[in-house]
């Protein structure tokens, strides 16, 4: 199919992009890297007045690594993110994450804002962004403001984003003493995970101390696991992998489709918690 008419706008700077928006509110819609919308427009599930096209806005595709977080433009490309050393060496879980979306054709167009705002719940980074307790900067014409990941997704493809904001920015915290770690289940690498877990772990003489966790593919959005930190907490690895895998599943909330039942996606969770916490174990070793 063809995409519905549309007026096209290709601004450079962040100001001209808020003045778009604030003009054509919810007739707008942004261009990324296009790897959800064009399909969107082609199919005509979506039908704006107006496509603004992000490619040429400056401002938007730096990366800044600081003792505290890493901070990415919310322009910068997936696979730019995936080779950049400075956050591999900060904070690994993302580089490790982005090796997962899809193939290097698709991450080379991929935007980190784009898969973000699109809040697909199967998605690694939105998963990564709610274990790492990130923290994404909205511009518009009525100022800045700074959401928790936490209250940014809401439900499939909903995000609170209001339809004059424009993602700018996106950090995620150095947290002193966790490390975290990704993992996930596909048919096929490249393909949507039936379920991804990003795990953060702290321990002290043998004994988990702080725990973060996520789980992507199990929710309609992705699902902080609080029952699997608790499991952890006060305990060896080995000791509570068990309890946390079970508090896992009981968390999760999928739903039947033609790719598997609920309970295939909670087993395969389980799975995961075991595999992650297999991993942390030999690295503590």
């Amino acid at each position: 199919m063809k995409p519905p008419r549309f007026d096209y706008e290709r601004p450079t700077t962040v100001g001209e992009v808020l003045d778009l928006l604030a003009a054509h509110d919810d007739d707008a819609s942004l261009l990324a890297g296009g790897q959800s919308l064009l399909p969107l427009l082609n199919m005509r599930f979506a039908r704006p007045e107006v496509v603004i096209d992000l490619e040429r806005v400056d401002g938007l595709d730096t990366i800044e690594v600081t003792p505290q977080a890493v901070v990415v433009g919310a322009g910068v490309r997936l696979a730019r993110l995936e080779r950049d050393p400075e956050v591999a060496a900060a904070l690994p879980v993302l580089p490790r994450a982005v090796s997962f979306v899809a193939h290097p054709q698709i991450r080379n167009r991929t935007t980190i804002g784009g898969s973000l705002c699109h809040a697909d719940p199967a998605a690694e980074l939105p998963c990564v962004a709610i274990a790492t307790g990130a923290r994404l900067h909205l511009r518009s014409k009525l100022g800045d403001r700074t959401v928790d990941a936490a209250d940014f997704f809401e439900s499939v493809f909903m995000t609170s984003k209001r339809s004059d904001e424009l993602l700018v920015a996106v950090e995620f915290p150095r947290t002193a003493g966790l490390t975290y770690r990704y993992d996930e289940i596909a048919r096929r690498h490249g393909d949507f995970p039936f379920v991804g877990l990003c795990l953060g772990l702290a321990a002290q003489d043998g004994v988990v101390t702080a725990v973060r966790a996520a789980a992507a593919g199990v929710a309609d959005k992705p699902l902080r696991l609080e029952g699997l930190e608790r499991a952890f907490v006060g305990r060896s690895i080995a000791e509570a992998t068990e309890p946390a895998a079970q508090a896992a599943s009981a968390e999760a909330a999928p739903t039947n489709d033609q790719h598997g039942s609920a309970e295939f996606r909670r087993g395969l969770l389980r799975g995961l918690v075991r595999r992650l916490a297999g991993e942390f174990t030999e690295a503590m070793a």
